[in-house]
């Protein structure tokens, strides 16, 4: 029954990651198929989901992960931040691969002129970034209240709030306290990282540029709500695991488990629609009803797949998503690192798919397929890359 849950993990974290894949290296960007392309600022599209897809099964893996664990000692603390810093730091390499600028700023410029130049204008947040960030805010709540799951839902609703009436009080003279015009988040990364290390391509609907990163640190406060919620969901399931194996009982079979995470959907969606009233669903800020709205479409999609592995048996499969899912986290950096590269050797995809969307779609789907066969072949050897 373990080995189940952990299977339904692997193929919902490798079905995460193959659609990040596929939306983050289309064969242009300026041709993007639309199912594929992200909601302006408010509001969410299927892609739009996939981010926190992953920070979910984060969370729900941490169930089973840190269960040796009863409180936040020195031991699980370190744990906790060392893995976190990990992450983080594997964001900042992936940040600046290839390591050097292959496009001068200046070609009159000297090498090390560019060099420096290069790297005071070098983006220091990214996905990985905010992934670790999430993981250790998460993950030292979650160890806190160990004993207390009630108390670790308080701690996410906190959060929330916080969050919240930061943005709220110390809005911006230029428009609403969720607008990106108006956001303070984007004013305490400014202070802390400096414009020159922030994304800058997000356009206000008065047509101007304002300073902005979507993985900013304001944002991490909400996205250590995803993480919570993802461990509320696994705890659910583990705890459900043992007390069936102990006393087989309707409510914890795995049929049981299902119908209780697709209620939990339902209430995390009602929520969400609800506050959306006053609080805008927006992935950009990571905005508490994107929380709860992202979150609710998680335990449905995590039931769904409970049901068809843990009930039906159908766990062959999904066995290309689980390869997937074992290696997920190599298998988003080795993404970025192809990527990358090509801009390094100069050969980009949108001279032979710039045709139209579907085109884009293709090599998309065909990029995809390359990550996948090196995740078939980690699997097939049983290597699994962990931090």
């Amino acid at each position: 029954m373990m080995k189940k849950r952990f299977v339904t993990l692997d193929v919902m974290r490798g079905l995460t990651v193959a659609f990040m894949c596929l939306v983050n290296n289309p064969g242009t960007w300026s041709k993007i198929y639309p199912p594929l392309t992200h909601a302006e600022w408010f509001g969410c599209t299927p892609t739009d989901l996939v981010f926190p897809f992953f920070v979910f099964c984060m969370g729900c893996a941490m169930a089973f992960s840190l269960s040796k664990y009863d409180s936040l000692t020195k031991e699980s603390s370190w744990k906790i931040l060392k893995r976190g810093l990990l992450i983080i730091a594997v964001g900042l390499l992936l940040n600046l691969y290839p390591f050097y600028p292959y496009s001068p700023h200046d070609e009159s410029w000297t090498f090390g002129q560019n060099y420096l130049y290069w790297l005071q204008h070098k983006r220091l947040f990214g996905v990985l970034q905010r992934i670790g960030l999430c993981y250790i805010i998460g993950g030292l709540i979650i160890l806190g209240f160990k004993k207390h799951p009630g108390k670790i839902a308080l701690a996410g609703l906190g959060l929330m709030i916080i969050y919240t009436a930061v943005l709220v009080i110390f809005k911006g003279p230029d428009g609403g306290p969720f607008s990106v015009e108006g956001t303070f988040a984007s004013e305490i990364d400014k202070a802390i990282v400096g414009e020159n290390h922030m994304y800058r391509r997000y356009l206000a609907p008065n047509g101007e540029r304002y300073w902005f990163d979507p993985e900013g640190l304001w944002g991490s406060l909400t996205g250590a709500c995803t993480v919570i919620l993802g461990f509320l969901a696994g705890t659910l399931v583990r705890n459900s695991q043992k007390s069936y194996a102990a006393l087989p009982t309707e409510k914890d079979s795995p049929i049981g488990v299902v119908a209780r995470l697709f209620f939990a959907s339902a209430l995390s969606l009602a929520a969400a629609m609800i506050m959306s009233i006053w609080i805008p669903i927006c992935k950009a800020l990571w905005t508490p009803s994107y929380v709860l709205y992202a979150g609710g479409w998680a335990l449905s999609v995590l039931a769904f797949l409970s049901y068809l592995i843990d009930v039906k048996g159908y766990e062959r499969f999904f066995t290309p998503a689980k390869a997937f899912g074992m290696n997920a986290l190599a298998a988003f950096v080795l993404s970025g690192v192809i990527a990358k590269t090509f801009g390094w050797i100069g050969w980009s995809p949108s001279r032979y798919f710039t045709a139209n969307e579907f085109t884009s779609l293709v090599y998309a789907i065909l990029f995809v397929l390359v990550i996948f066969s090196i995740s078939w072949i980690l699997y097939k050897k049983k290597i699994v890359i962990k931090l």
